[in-house]
């Protein structure tokens, strides 16, 4: 009787231990990042980058490199330093940010030429400059949803540290790297030069939903341009200067070329009316 008195007692005064966690409880579910991107006139998937506070740059996804590997002169002028011991292979970059949020802890990588993305740049392939690749050591740390009917890529951190990779010298696969020269000497004999825009793709700050042939803002970020603007959440998208829009699709078509403080007209439709506003576009990172 006194043991129940006593338990009684302690639970008003919220002395009861909490519950232990039961073993079949859910984990509690990492954070997604969506990471804006673009597909290069070449297919790759290409996403925005800051390093160690500059640029935005440009970088391919690509699961196939072994690590990140970044231009000399991007390298150069993001300050990033040679890593410790292994200074003759690595850099360390002091921070590593996709667009979109995501900051890449203790990233490290590569300052090389690659001719996988140098010769893309000299004959303009990607229609856009590349400035690196992102690769294993980074990627294998999230677990990343790919869906190309949208303009977003998941990432969801996961537990995992990648093992260290075998040291791969001071280039990066000789096999492929051995035909620069070739690739050099075919540019010059063609004549060929890039033709893409190096104008960085305007940044609106808005999210949506997209339902029923209906593209609908769902938030709007604080101090963006779409927030200065006067965009609403509920705020119906019905069309982009020309471009008429009833998919996320078709929004991400229309806004594609728009370049960095360039202005566009969005029509929408507010509740029972129709609204004109005009979008000056940011640098988005």
């Amino acid at each position: 009787m006194r043991r129940r008195t006593a338990l009684a007692l302690a639970a008003c005064l919220g002395l009861m231990p909490l519950a232990p966690a039961r073993a079949d409880d859910p984990p509690a579910k990492p954070e997604r990042v969506l990471i804006p991107y673009r597909l290069t006139d070449a297919n790759h998937l290409m996403v925005r980058v800051k390093v160690n506070g500059k640029g935005p740059f440009h970088f391919i996804v690509d699961t196939g490199a072994p690590a990140v590997f970044i231009s000399k002169d991007v390298a150069k002028k993001a300050g990033a330093a040679k890593d410790g011991a292994d200074g003759k292979e690595w850099i360390k970059f002091d921070s590593f940010e996709l667009e979109g949020g995501l900051k890449v802890e203790k990233a490290r990588g590569r300052a090389e030429d690659l001719v996988q993305f140098e010769g893309m740049n000299k004959m303009g392939l990607a229609g856009v400059e590349i400035h690196g690749v992102i690769g294993y050591e980074v990627l294998a740390k999230y677990r990343i949803e790919y869906d190309l009917t949208r303009d977003k890529l998941a990432f969801e951190p996961l537990k995992f540290n990648p093992p260290a990779l075998i040291p791969i010298g001071g280039k990066g696969g000789d096999d492929i790297q051995s035909m620069k020269p070739m690739v050099n000497m075919m540019i010059a004999l063609l004549g060929l030069k890039p033709n893409y825009d190096v104008v960085p793709r305007g940044f609106t700050g808005i999210e949506y939903d997209e339902k029923g042939g209906k593209v609908t803002i769902k938030a709007v970020l604080p101090g963006s341009p779409a927030a200065k603007a006067g965009l609403k959440v509920g705020d119906v998208i019905t069309s982009i200067k020309a471009d008429d829009v009833k998919t996320g699709k078709d929004l991400h078509k229309a806004l594609a070329k728009a370049g960095v403080g360039t202005s566009w007209r969005f029509y929408l439709t507010r509740g029972n009316q129709d609204v004109e506003v005009v979008v000056e576009l940011g640098k988005g990172l």
